[in-house]
């Protein structure tokens, strides 16, 4: 029989090791996140006041921002403060809510990135019914699905990973609270939990990539049947700018948690979740949204106080 011990406290120890580097971390980190905000929350006023912009992708695109600064917001604070303390403590409830939160963030946005992919292949494929499958309803049901599958992923997890006694070591070498930390100190084999992880985080993981592999390859082919010229350019350049942010989420996402146990960047697994939750969230309004005209006219307009009507 193996000791065990039921922790009431954890301690994040990812920097404990970058003491020379923490001041620089911190503002380059502190930069990441007000970006990250700025832009989301930009994307949102912009969607709501412009009434070019209330069509079923800008919608889209608003959730997608909003989902994106809740899912920054529930790790990148505490990061911050984790560089100016060192070996900062959370407590065992903060641990159970933020797991909870960042998993069902990190599944709502897998789905609604399927979601949005799915869109423009509806545009770009079947124009001529797209007002009809991309109706107010369909989207607001799309939406309400990616949180509705966010919610029951993190549940899931959360509680296959806290019903595990801890022992040895409350010492977390991450950040904030993740699954394979947690892992790490647990008294018992982890052989199911893992399983668990693999086969239900494959299963939404892979889905949602078919899905959105899929509908770009579908709008690639479409766009090489255009005629070459600019519109043909721009549409390939943004279908690759919108996969390589997919691969970075999913990669980094499925290097974290499906790969098998190795000794490999065991003390610095932290640094793969920088992408998916800090790079990734401050991409997607630059790659979803900035570099599009019609956004970048809405700015305009709003600078210069021009008013707008919602429609959608």
């Amino acid at each position: 029989m193996v000791n065990s011990t039921t922790f009431n406290v954890f301690y994040l120890s990812a920097f404990a090791n970058s003491m020379k580097l923490k001041s620089l971390l911190f503002v380059v980190f502190l930069t990441v996140y007000l970006l990250t905000l700025t832009g989301n929350v930009v994307i949102i006023i912009l969607t709501k006041m412009d009434h070019l912009l209330q069509t079923p992708m800008y919608f889209l695109l608003r959730n997608l921002a909003f989902l994106d600064i809740c899912y920054t917001s529930t790790t990148l604070p505490q990061m911050l403060v984790n560089l100016l303390i060192e070996h900062l403590a959370i407590s065992l409830p903060a641990c159970i809510v933020q797991l909870y939160v960042f998993l069902s963030l990190a599944a709502s946005e897998s789905s609604l990135l399927a979601t949005m992919a799915y869109d423009r292949y509806v545009a770009i494929c079947n124009p001529l019914r797209y007002s009809v499958i991309m109706s107010r309803d369909a989207c607001l049901r799309m939406v309400a699905g990616s949180w509705v599958i966010g919610g029951i992923y993190g549940a899931i997890h959360t509680a296959n990973t806290f019903r595990l006694p801890f022992c040895g070591s409350n010492v977390l070498n991450h950040y904030f609270c993740d699954i394979p930390p947690l892992l790490k100190i647990s008294c018992i084999d982890t052989f199911p939990n893992e399983a668990t992880v693999f086969v239900v985080g494959g299963f939404l993981m892979l889905g949602c990539f078919s899905l959105i592999c899929g509908s770009y390859m579908h709008i690639l082919i479409s766009v090489f049947n255009i005629p070459k010229g600019r519109g043909r350019s721009k549409s390939f350049s943004t279908c690759i700018s919108h996969l390589i942010v997919v691969l970075l989420f999913y990669g980094s996402g499925s290097f974290m948690y499906m790969r098998p146990k190795s000794n490999l960047m065991a003390d610095k697994e932290w640094l793969l979740s920088l992408f998916y939750s800090c790079i990734t969230p401050l991409l997607n309004p630059i790659i979803y949204s900035l570099r599009n005209k019609d956004i970048q006219g809405a700015i305009v307009k709003l600078f210069k106080g021009v008013p707008g009507r919602r429609s959608f």
